[in-house]
């Protein structure tokens, strides 16, 4: 069956409502596996739960959503971006109207994950040095009780060499800080630190992610020309994104690992 073509105006409004629901949704949780990630064994968090009462008892509930505002600003480009490249290459590799096979469904997941860089990157390095300041400031507060010392063992964010205890390490830092700094210490290339880690995590998402939905969504299908029914097709996506997401988990923490570094 030839996959239908979908206009890039609503591939654009679709993928952006996804992507806002999707990061209102799972936000938090994006925040605790960011900071779990990487506390490196000092010990701040034992556990997601306990690093979201942590986050809501000293940052407020909207410490939660540290960094979202990035997300939330480039996520409709990213899954527009996704969404449409897959379908691209999905036309692009189809043979006289026949299905695709699983090697070429996974190939339009490649590309499809190798164009959402180019937004995802810049995205996730701000979004990560946001959300793992909250881990920082925390694990200077532990160190400062336990030791009753104003010296600090966290290391500052990208162009943002402050010495402990000034009042401008105290400061919360802002998406556009960050990026300013890195823009003006490192240029262009700092926005993109890590690209080369991004993309390891990226195209196997993709890969799996793509064909594995595609297929469970097509049991949904009584007939080829019928779609499958809502339900169908979000437990497909939740099925697939699932699976994707253990796969490249530890892929993930390398991503954020770089980007911190």
């Amino acid at each position: 069956m030839r996959d239908k073509k979908i206009s890039l105006p609503a591939k654009l409004i679709n993928g952006g409502i996804a992507g806002l629901v999707g990061v209102t949704c799972v936000f938090p949780i994006d925040l605790a596996k960011t900071r779990l990630q990487n506390q490196q064994g000092q010990g701040v968090y034992t556990g997601m739960r306990d690093c979201l009462v942590k986050t809501i008892r000293s940052e407020g509930f909207f410490g939660m959503y540290r960094g979202a505002a990035v997300n939330l600003t480039l996520v409709t480009p990213e899954k527009a971006i996704k969404l449409a490249a897959n379908d691209f290459f999905r036309q692009l590799l189809a043979q006289d109207g026949k299905e695709l096979t699983l090697v070429r469904e996974m190939l339009a997941g490649c590309g499809a994950g190798t164009c959402q860089v180019v937004v995802t990157s810049p995205m996730e390095m701000l979004k990560i040095q946001l959300q793992d300041a909250g881990r920082l400031a925390a694990h200077q507060q532990k160190v400062l009780t336990q030791d009753g010392s104003a010296a600090s063992t966290s290391h500052p964010l990208p162009g943002q060499p402050h010495p402990s205890g000034s009042p401008a390490a105290s400061q919360r830092p802002s998406a556009t800080l960050i990026a300013r700094n890195l823009l003006r210490t490192q240029g262009l290339a700092g926005l993109y630190k890590g690209l080369g880690a991004t993309l390891l995590r990226d195209v196997p998402f993709s890969v799996v992610y793509f064909p594995l939905f595609a297929n469970i969504n097509k049991l949904g299908q009584k007939h080829d020309e019928e779609k499958a029914s809502f339900l169908h097709s979000f437990m497909s996506g939740c099925v697939a994104g699932s699976v994707a997401a253990v796969a490249v988990t530890p892929l993930d923490g390398n991503n954020q690992t770089v980007q911190l570094s």
